[in-house]
């Protein structure tokens, strides 16, 4: 299989990709002759084999294309959160009931 070699190296490779909240990933097949760097592990990357594409916080126009090795190993060490992982981690706002009896609670008090 094409691909990285170690998870040492994979994630290693990680600080020098683009750096992003959270990550847009999804299949590629591309039918061009072109060769790509993975960003997780630095090595060659066929387009005419299997892979995958990563959108920094869903822009396309910064995607890169990756080993499906890599960004398996990546996403298992926590380091290519999903749109979603990212917004359950996030700090939820008062609902507006809350909102309201804060603000009602402030009013009696002052």
């Amino acid at each position: 299989m094409l691909g990285c070699r170690g998870n040492a190296t994979m994630l290693g490779r990680m600080p020098n990709s683009p750096q992003a909240r959270w990550w847009y990933v999804r299949r590629a097949q591309n039918l061009k002759p072109a060769t790509y760097r993975c960003p997780l592990c630095g090595r060659h990357l066929p387009a005419l084999s299997e892979h995958l594409l990563m959108f920094p916080e869903g822009d396309h126009s910064r995607r890169r294309h990756a080993h499906t090795a890599c960004v398996m190993a990546a996403r298992k060490a926590g380091k290519l959160p999903t749109r979603e992982e990212w917004l359950d981690a996030q700090p939820r706002r008062p609902s507006a009931w809350q909102r309201l009896t804060d603000r009602l609670a402030r009013r009696k008090s002052g």
